[in-house]
């Protein structure tokens, strides 16, 4: 079952027992029976009937033994140059391979980062969650520090204020704030993340990106104390702080590094 998606409860048990036994699969009329002896649990209780709703994080017991416990992961990773944004890659090392923990399977990126971009990544088995956060009409943050090859000036910022055209994709990016912070080095806020989105911006002063680095999400920093390539658990603070700028976290949540 997907992270991001909802289940009846017949079918889960259904499914879940023809892949254990597929030469005796189980009826809608016989998981009835099983739910009316009690012997369905979810979540510790005894299930209210048939057509519960269940996702990848309910707990599923039948006569004590458990189908389904899987718990919430959120992570925040300092991803390196180099590494690429995705669970699988014939030709680099990937975000997912950088991680430690036993259920990485699960884990799929929270947005992405370039190639050559740095900083801080979030990395979950919580579908709802990750949808949530790269939403743009959420106006969830994200914070880049960026070295530029030529001189950036004052001018630059109201344009980037007033979005950028992109003819490719024929719109205009949202209002962006643009912090220069001195000739070769700035720092910019967007609320959503297109293609190159940042290198394209400054690209439309024909000014190139050298080095881009993400260091917050909303309210989220880069953990200063963790190095290109390592990772720990979000802390519960750090979800509600998420939480309160509209991304509720699963309560199945496991905070082990």
């Amino acid at each position: 079952m997907s992270s991001s998606k909802k289940a009846r409860l017949d079918r889960f048990i259904s499914q879940t027992l023809f892949e254990r036994d597929p030469v005796n699969p189980v009826s809608k009329k016989q998981v009835r029976l099983l739910l009316a002896q009690g012997r369905i649990r979810v979540n510790g209780r005894p299930a209210e009937s048939i057509s519960q709703p269940i996702d990848f994080f309910s707990r599923i017991e039948l006569d004590g033994e458990l189908l389904q416990s899987n718990r919430a992961l959120y992570l925040m990773l300092y991803k390196p140059v180099g590494v690429v944004t995705a669970v699988t890659d014939d030709e680099h090392k990937t975000v997912i391979d950088l991680i430690d923990h036993p259920d990485k399977a699960q884990l799929h990126h929270v947005g992405r980062l370039d190639l050559n971009t740095s900083g801080l990544l979030l990395l979950t088995n919580d579908g709802d969650w990750s949808t949530v956060l790269t939403l743009p009409d959420k106006d969830v943050e994200k914070c880049y520090e960026v070295e530029l090859a030529r001189p950036v000036n004052k001018d630059y910022v109201p344009v980037f204020e007033q979005g950028i055209w992109f003819d490719y994709e024929g719109i205009t990016t949202r209002p962006a704030r643009l912090e220069i912070l001195d000739d070769y080095h700035a720092r910019v806020w967007l609320t959503e993340g297109r293609y190159h989105q940042v290198k394209r911006m400054f690209g439309h002063f024909r000014n190139e990106v050298v080095k881009l680095h993400r260091s917050s999400l909303g309210s989220l920093q880069l953990d200063p104390t963790l190095k290109p390539g390592q990772w720990r658990a979000l802390t519960l603070q750090e979800l509600e702080d998420l939480n309160a700028e509209g991304a509720p976290y699963s309560a199945a949540i496991n905070l082990m590094t």
